[in-house]
């Protein structure tokens, strides 16, 4: 195991009616005025908005709105923020949505006390040393951001998707969770959220730091939690005890605990961002054709970790052929996302001829020569990972 430094400081609220805290939550975290951030759409058709709203002004908090933020969020919707930030004088962003709400009030939260543009921190031209305070109320239990510090922003000039990770300034103070703010997702949409969250705890899960029983156990435990509840939740969208446990294991899966001491992969969320700047398809539609395709190419390459998730998630028996072992779990994966709905194959995402010389291209500009850590991927690696893809 390797030395790590774990610090989560959110505060989570988690069950019914707890959206009806907000205004105490921001008053206690030192809010003064929020600017409000949020997609559209089914929070202001459910009510939600008008109750986080009445919320706050019971608290005597006064508020700012930016709405309209769509999924794979862009640069344009930041500069928009944080001019309305700087111009309201907000102290605190409130983000009432999904990931992709949360990464963006994350986003306008690092730029706006810096006097340069927030794309510096992406591109790692500047560090974050300082942010406004950031609060959620979560709506869509996926990217795991209402536990991370973690943020992804496309930037619509070049199309370039990159992450950032600041986990001391961009962790939100305070994360609103209530299962049934989920109940009305669309099936489809709860499904690309399984997939977003166990790609996240498979991105720490697949690693070579040895030692590391109890990363690989929890990682395994939430794993097997979500394929238990994912079918209940979309079979039946308002079992309070499913859609509960799977909130939870969204955010478990992206605050850290499922990779403490580990020298996490990524490569697969890498090769996912190309496709979803390219081509806007759903961040977790993506995963569940990329990271199949990813593990394919590795039980060829580095089979050990592969056919270990084989016996210990999927329960495969465990043989002394382990590309065997390793092929049937990435089988057994595979029927699970179909059977959820979810895409295997470009075809399916809605990409009948995606050009892989640009995604590969684009890949290693953005990320360099060599790409994650599992297996350190070159240009010829991540399009052979590509094509599988197809």
């Amino acid at each position: 195991m390797n030395n790590f430094v774990f610090y989560s400081p959110t505060e989570f609220v988690f069950g019914r009616n707890t959206e009806q805290q907000v205004g105490a939550l921001a008053r206690k975290h030192g809010a003064h005025k929020v600017m409000i951030v949020y997609g559209g759409g089914s929070v202001v058709r459910s009510g939600l908005l008008d109750r986080v709203k009445q919320a706050l002004q019971t608290a005597g908090i006064t508020y700012c709105e930016l709405g309209g933020i769509q999924p794979n969020p862009v640069d344009t919707k930041v500069y928009e923020g944080i001019s309305l930030c700087r111009a309201e004088q907000a102290d605190m962003m409130l983000a009432v949505g999904g990931g992709s709400v949360i990464d963006t009030a994350k986003a306008i939260a690092a730029g706006v006390p810096y006097n340069g543009d927030f794309w510096d921190f992406y591109i790692g031209k500047a560090q974050v040393t300082q942010a406004l305070k950031v609060g959620v109320v979560l709506t869509i239990p996926a990217a795991g951001s209402e536990g991370s510090g973690n943020t992804v922003i496309t930037k619509l000039d070049g199309l370039q998707k990159l992450s950032l990770r600041v986990p001391e300034h961009l962790r939100p103070v305070f994360s609103i969770m209530n299962p049934e703010l989920t109940f009305t997702l669309p099936s489809y949409q709860t499904a690309c959220g399984v997939a977003d969250m166990m790609a996240h705890i498979m991105e720490r899960y697949f690693t070579n730091t040895q030692e590391v029983e109890v990363a690989d156990r929890m990682c395994e435990g939430v794993l097997k939690a979500i394929i238990t509840e994912a079918p209940k939740a979309i079979n039946h969208p308002t079992d309070y005890g499913a859609r509960a446990n799977l909130m939870w294991a969204g955010m478990v899966a992206h605050n850290g605990t499922c990779g403490v001491g580990c020298e996490e992969d990524w490569a697969s969320h890498f090769l996912e961002h190309e496709i979803s700047a390219l081509y806007n398809v759903t961040h977790g539609a993506g995963l569940a054709v990329i990271f199949p395709a990813w593990m394919t190419w590795m039980a060829e390459h580095h089979v050990d970790k592969i056919a270990q998730y084989a016996i210990r998630v999927w329960d495969v028996p465990v043989s002394d052929d382990k590309k065997a072992v390793a092929m049937e779990g990435i089988r057994r994966l595979r029927d699970f996302f179909h059977s959820l709905g979810l895409p295997l194959t470009f075809s399916e995402l809605g990409v009948e001829q995606p050009d892989i010389d640009r995604l590969t291209e684009s890949l290693h500009r953005n990320k360099g020569e060599r790409v994650g850590n599992y297996v350190k991927l070159t240009r010829q690696d991540s399009r052979e990972i590509f094509q599988l893809a197809l």
